[in-house]
């Protein structure tokens, strides 16, 4: 018989593949950037999103906040350098004040990181607490994260239209908020629950 935890790394390692493919799923949105050297009308917004979302989640993840969480700090270390990487080819390729706005919004994401980890691992002495306190500012940061992808649920309704919301995204999304709440269920952690789970019933309401 399978053990919990077996079940547990397995359904997480899913949830990591899957969780780097829709890390990577904007290369091609910088790859045009790239050949025509310039952002034209793209927003950083959801890259800086992801990277403070990401970062946050690192921490979380690591043994002296919430202990036996490897997977979760594995992926979220990925994206955060994936994120760096596209945020400087967006730095790169902006004029000066759309470029002088994002160096600024990282600046204040890193202080924010620096005074949160000191904080947490200075006043707080139980990973049980530290776990809480974490754990809610990870929620907050999800759902700035998610609330681009929950715009374009909100365009389909309008429209009517799938144009918006490509299909094999929507079922990479479906498939890993599947796989992260089924990591959170087996280990109960409510933090990883509550951010998955409601996004795996949104996505599948559109398949």
């Amino acid at each position: 018989m399978v053990s919990a935890e077996l079940a547990r790394d397995a359904v997480g390692i899913t949830g990591n593949v899957i969780s780097l493919f829709l890390f990577m799923s904007p290369v091609p949105t910088f790859v045009q950037i790239w050949k025509k050297k310039s952002v034209e009308q793209f927003s950083a917004a959801p890259y800086l999103a992801t990277l403070i979302n990401c970062v946050v989640w690192v921490l979380y993840g690591l043994p002296i906040v919430h202990p036996h969480s490897t997977l979760v700090w594995t992926i979220n270390g990925a994206g955060t350098a994936i994120e760096i990487v596209y945020l400087l080819l967006f730095i790169i390729h902006s004029d000066g004040k759309k470029r002088l706005k994002v160096l600024l919004i990282v600046l204040a994401e890193a202080i924010f990181m620096a005074v949160l980890t000191i904080l947490v691992l200075t006043l707080v002495h139980t990973t049980k607490k530290r776990t809480v306190i974490v754990g809610i500012v990870a929620i907050v940061f999800n759902a700035m994260m998610y609330a681009a992808p929950l715009s374009v649920m909100k365009m389909v309704i309008t429209t009517k239209s799938v144009e918006y919301m490509p299909f094999f995204i929507s079922l990479a999304s479906l498939a890993n908020g599947v796989a992260w709440s089924a990591y959170a269920l087996i280990k109960f952690d409510p933090f990883i629950l509550v951010i998955h789970l409601p996004l795996s019933l949104a996505t599948h309401a559109f398949l």
